[in-house]
C-alpha cells in the first residue's frame, strides 16, 4: 500500500514489461534485464550513461569538498581542488568496477587501480590547469572554473578508461 492506495488499484493499472536478450545492470545488480537502457542502444551507450551518473555523484562530492575546504577551512583552492579530485576519483573508481563497465582488462585489482589513478592524475592535471587559468589568469570564481573544467576532464577520463581499462 502506498499513500492509501490499495492493491485493488495497483492490480487494475496496466503495465508493460519489456524483456531483452542482453541483460543490463541499471540500478541494482539483481536486475536480470534493463528495459530502460536496452532501448537506448549498445553496451557502450549503456556504459556511457552509467559513467555519466557515476561521474555526477563523484562531481557532487568533489565540488562540495572543494567548496568546504576552501570556504570553511581556508585552504588554497588548488590544494582543495586536488584533495577534492582524489575523493571524486575514489568514488568513480568504485562505481566503475561495481556498476559502470561490463568488461575489465585487468585481473589484478591493484594494477587496475594504479592505471585508473594514472588516468585520473592526467585528469587532475587538466583540472588544476583549468582551475588555475580560469581563476588566476581570467579572474573567474573558482567554483565557476570548476564547472568549466568538468567537460574536459570527463571526456578525457571516460575515453581513456574505456579504451585502456574496460574494453
Amino acid at each position: 500500500m502506498w499513500c492509501g492506495v490499495g492493491s485493488e488499484l495497483e492490480a487494475s493499472l496496466p503495465y508493460v514489461v519489456l524483456m531483452t536478450e542482453n541483460p543490463d545492470i541499471v540500478t541494482t545488480p539483481e536486475m536480470e534485464s534493463s528495459p530502460t537502457l536496452a532501448v537506448l542502444g549498445s553496451e557502450s551507450s549503456h556504459e556511457f550513461i552509467r559513467y555519466t551518473v557515476a561521474s555526477a555523484i563523484a562531481f557532487a562530492v568533489d565540488t562540495c569538498s572543494l567548496w568546504l575546504l576552501t570556504s570553511f577551512f581556508g585552504w588554497p583552492y588548488l590544494v582543495s581542488g586536488a584533495v577534492a579530485f582524489i575523493l571524486g576519483l575514489s568514488i568513480v573508481y568504485w562505481f566503475s568496477i561495481a556498476w559502470v563497465f561490463e568488461h575489465r582488462n585487468f585481473t589484478n585489482q591493484k594494477a587496475e587501480f594504479a592505471f585508473f589513478a594514472g588516468i585520473g592524475i592526467t585528469g587532475l592535471i587538466l583540472n588544476e590547469a583549468a582551475l588555475w587559468f580560469l581563476t588566476s589568469v581570467v579572474g573567474v570564481h573558482y567554483l565557476i572554473s570548476k564547472l568549466a573544467s568538468v567537460a574536459l576532464v570527463f571526456t578525457w577520463n571516460f575515453g581513456a578508461r574505456k579504451l585502456y581499462l574496460f574494453r
